[in-house]
């Protein structure tokens, strides 16, 4: 067995990592060449590299792991994804794999691993019903759960669940600092991150929903929402069970100083009719743990993934 470089920019690895993935996996959680070219993009602040395992020059895993750079108080790194050809498992390519990622991450100065949940992530953890025994075995230990929620949009309610003041809209041109300062102010890290990233590779502004109380000179609740046609992948989401055409939304949040007043109820309230009217008929509201807030909504649980994380040090 050879482990050679992925090359993130080679349609080929892009193709083999996906075809490892599915074949892994299950195809209830298949994935294209395209989405692995996505999840593999140049990231700013973050370094990622990977590697592909070769019997006789024949793929038969990959891993891909990612760590930020740009700021060293950030110390834990993520095994992006990691797959074996099922007739290749139980010979130690998995472990190679593993390891290597391991060692990657240690020399970015990661002190801890975590398995999924990076910025282009190919699931929050490791899909359950997936079996954790073999990372369990390797010092991995599950600190948690996390949930997908689902429903079908052609029976949502036509009238607002939540009577509010405000309007869920599309983020208009020309909105896009408004936005941003809006995620900057309330929610500072991450989803602010997200965003910034997004908007910087082309992605459609409209994709972010913004809440406006009436007469509001600011927004005071935001949600994103996925198309099939959207930068980001519909099949991150993984919504092969769920009727077509696809969407999801999330994250979603409030203003600090806005919350206890029914806004994030609007706020999901919004997005689910504001995707049933584009024809969305499966929608997802990934990574989770607010499953009964949700299931207030018709949204019902519709995939499970256990959080494993492992100390590096």
């Amino acid at each position: 067995m050879d482990l050679i470089e992925l090359d993130r920019f080679y349609h080929d690895h892009h193709a083999a990592a996906a075809a490892l993935w599915t074949a892994a996996c299950g195809p209830d959680l298949a994935i294209s060449p395209a989405f692995v070219a996505f999840n593999t993009r140049p990231t700013t602040g973050i370094a990622q590299a990977g590697r592909l395992a070769l019997e006789a020059g024949r793929p038969i895993g990959f891993v891909l792991a990612s760590a930020v750079v740009s700021d060293p108080t950030l110390t834990t790194g993520w095994i992006d994804a990691i797959a074996v050809a099922p007739e290749a498992q139980r010979q130690g390519v998995g472990s190679a794999l593993l390891s290597w990622a391991e060692a990657w991450l240690r020399a970015q100065g990661c002190t801890r691993a975590r398995l999924g949940g990076s910025l282009r992530p190919f699931a929050p953890g490791l899909p359950v019903p997936l079996a954790a025994d073999f990372f369990l075995r390797r010092g991995y230990t599950i600190t948690g759960a996390e949930w997908d929620v689902a429903r079908d949009l052609a029976d949502y309610p036509n009238d607002p669940a939540y009577a509010t003041d405000a309007i869920l809209r599309p983020t208009r041109p020309g909105e896009e600092p408004l936005l941003l300062e809006f995620l900057a102010r309330e929610f500072p890290g991450r989803w602010h991150f997200e965003c910034q990233e997004f908007l910087r590779e082309g992605g459609r502004a409209a994709d972010w929903l913004l809440l406006w109380p009436a007469g509001a000179e600011r927004p005071v609740g935001f949600c994103q929402v996925t198309l099939e046609d959207s930068l980001r992948p519909i099949e991150r989401f993984y919504p092969h069970r769920l009727p077509r055409p696809w969407g999801q939304f999330g994250p979603l949040g409030v203003a600090r100083e806005a919350r206890g007043q029914g806004y994030g109820a609007a706020v999901v309230d919004g997005a689910a009719r504001y995707l049933r009217d584009l024809g969305v008929r499966g929608c997802v509201i990934d990574w989770t743990d607010l499953v009964a807030f949700y299931g207030k909504f018709g949204f019902q649980p519709y995939r499970q993934y256990q959080v494993l994380v492992k100390a590096l040090v």
